[in-house]
This record gives C-alpha cells, structure tokens and sequence, in this order.
C-alpha cells in the first residue's frame, strides 16, 4: 500500500513527529510505501474561496499544495500527524485540509484510507475531544475509511513522549496495515 504521511509540526524533532517516524518504522517493516509531505516547512497558502477551481480543478494559487495534491491523489492511505494546538489541528494542517476544497470531487471519490496521530502536552480525558470529532467528521464528508487514531496525550516533550507507551502504539498502527 501506498502511504503519504503529512506531518504538520513546526518542530522537526518534535513530539508528533517522533510518533510519526514510530509509525512509518512500523508501516515500512510492514512492506508498505511510504512518501512524506513535511506541511510544517511547506509554502501553502489559505484558500481563497474564489471558485476559481469548481471544487474540480486546479488551484489558481502556486504554492506547494500542488506537489501534496498529486501525492494525495496517487496515495492509497494518508496519515494526518499534527501537534494539538489549542485543541485542534495545527495551523500549517488546517492549511492543507482547506485546499481540498480544489479537487474535493476527486478525493471524495477516491475512498482514501487515513489515520490521524496526534501529540498533546495534556492527557485529561477531554483532551482529545475536540481533535477526534473534527477528524472523524472530514472522514465521513470526505468519504475516508479511518484506519485508526493515535492520540497521544502526555506527549508534551520528546522525554514524554518517549516515556509515554505512545511510540509503541504508533509502530504498532503502522505495522497492522
């Protein structure tokens, strides 16, 4: 299987990051393909809401999104990885998911598979609330059969996450595919 890996953090060597090479170590020992899309670095721009596209064509923005559209689309799974940020997604993730707006069509149709990891500094049992709905939602209007969540709470540092089991489980997400 084909697997695009957004990873989303402004921080390379950060929490959600650490799950997500966890989870790609797992996926590859599982013999799938994997490709990342580092958002965190990338140069997207918001959508404009200017119709331009029809929700079936090409964006009239050049900016990077190009590239992770066509990733997207030749993916068989994509895997959403993002700090928690105020209990939602991260800015530079919420970038992205706004531009499928342009080939929203496409994608629906598409019935990718997806999974969604998170890291937060808090592991209330609230904390995760927020992000989970959120997700659980884009999938059923995108049409995504979730795969599975890794939502890391406890995961505020490297030191935590590491000490937290939540590695494990992230290896173990990407081994079951």
């Amino acid at each position: 299987m084909k697997i695009l890996v957004i990873k989303s953090s402004p921080h390379k060597h950060g929490s959600s990051n650490l799950l997500a090479d966890a989870f790609i170590k797992g996926s590859e020992e599982a013999r799938h393909e994997i490709t990342e899309f580092d958002a965190g670095h990338a140069k997207i721009h918001p959508c404009l809401g200017c119709e331009a596209c029809g929700m079936s064509g090409l964006c009239v923005q050049k900016d990077d999104m190009a590239e992770l559209r066509n990733m997207i689309l030749d993916a068989d799974m994509a895997v959403f990885v993002t700090p928690l940020y105020y209990f939602g997604v991260s800015a530079q993730l919420k970038l992205v998911i706004d531009r499928f707006y342009s080939f929203n069509g496409k994608l629906s149709a598409k019935r990718l598979k997806t999974g969604l990891i998170v890291a937060a500094w808090d592991n209330a049992d609230w904390t995760m609330k927020d992000i989970q709905a959120h997700y659980e939602t884009i999938c059923r209007y995108m049409n995504f059969e979730n795969m599975g969540e890794i939502l890391g709470g406890g995961c505020g540092t490297v030191g935590m996450t590491k000490a937290s089991g939540f590695l494990e489980k992230a290896y173990e997400f990407g081994r079951s595919l």
